[in-house]
């Protein structure tokens, strides 16, 4: 596969591409362990059928408003979306060291962060509006890691897509272990993200024979699918800037990829 640099990007493109109908959305309460999750799942209660499921794995600010509306919006497409809690409880964090911390400790015990997803993946899977053969998972900033770091893992999933998301492996990609078909949308000019780990991750993929796409917008940032980023940014001093024309490419890039691997 190749990587693709947008030089420019269509604008007037809508955040979703079906008109809104009856969404449904609704938080949700499960177990891993003896951890209580808090997640929101929502789906449009007008359409007829099973159909897809897509989880959305949060930035390192935790379960919020941003990822419920992500879930939402691909409600809105005809998906069933559970937008997912990977610290437990809820929390959420209110100052960048503290989500630092939270998704530092989380991602130094892979095992119980595997076991978290696992436990919203299976919740999903068991909805009665769901295709269980038909999984995905989508994350944002450190949600983004973490369903890279799942598809190397191999889960049982048609997809995963990161968007700003860290492209590191904690356990680098196996050849023919990764199920997952694989998405990548990072920013051009996000220092978070650099040029150098982009090629390295490009390697692995390769060389584990991964089905991936990696789409670099040019001028964007950290966080540049988030509304909120701007405020973020000024609020701490971090280099989080909305991109509201690299959100919206990547947005149709995802309904894409999505009509691609459930078809």
């Amino acid at each position: 596969m190749r990587t693709v640099l947008v030089l420019s990007v269509l604008t007037g493109l809508a955040l979703s591409g079906a008109a809104q109908a009856a969404v449904v959305g609704e938080p949700v309460a499960y177990q891993a362990g003896k951890t209580t999750l808090k997640g929101f799942l929502a789906y449009d209660d007008a359409l007829p059928g099973k159909r897809p499921g897509v989880l959305v794995v949060h930035e390192w600010w935790g379960h919020n408003d941003y990822a419920r509306e992500r879930a939402r919006q691909l409600a809105q497409l005809g998906y069933v979306a559970l937008a997912i809690d990977m610290y437990g409880e809820g929390k959420q964090a209110t100052h960048p060291a503290e989500a630092g911390k939270f998704s530092a400790a989380l991602m130094a015990q892979l095992p119980v962060a595997e076991q978290r997803f696992k436990a919203a993946l299976e919740l999903l899977a068991q909805h009665p509006r769901v295709d269980r053969t038909r999984l995905a998972a989508i994350g944002y900033c450190f949600g983004g890691g973490v369903v890279l770091h799942m598809a190397r893992a191999g889960m049982e999933l048609r997809g995963v897509a990161s968007f700003h998301g860290s492209l590191g492996a904690l356990r680098p990609a196996e050849l023919g272990k990764v199920k997952a078909k694989v998405l990548v949308c990072t920013g051009a000019d996000d220092p978070f993200v650099k040029a150098e780990e982009v090629a390295k991750f490009e390697q692995e993929m390769k060389a584990a024979r991964v089905d991936y796409k990696l789409i670099r917008y040019r001028g964007a940032k950290h966080s540049f699918t988030n509304p909120g980023a701007d405020a973020l940014g000024k609020q701490f001093n971090l280099p989080l800037v909305y991109n509201a024309k690299a959100d919206q490419a990547s947005w149709s890039a995802l309904k894409h990829f999505l009509r691609r691997i459930f078809r």
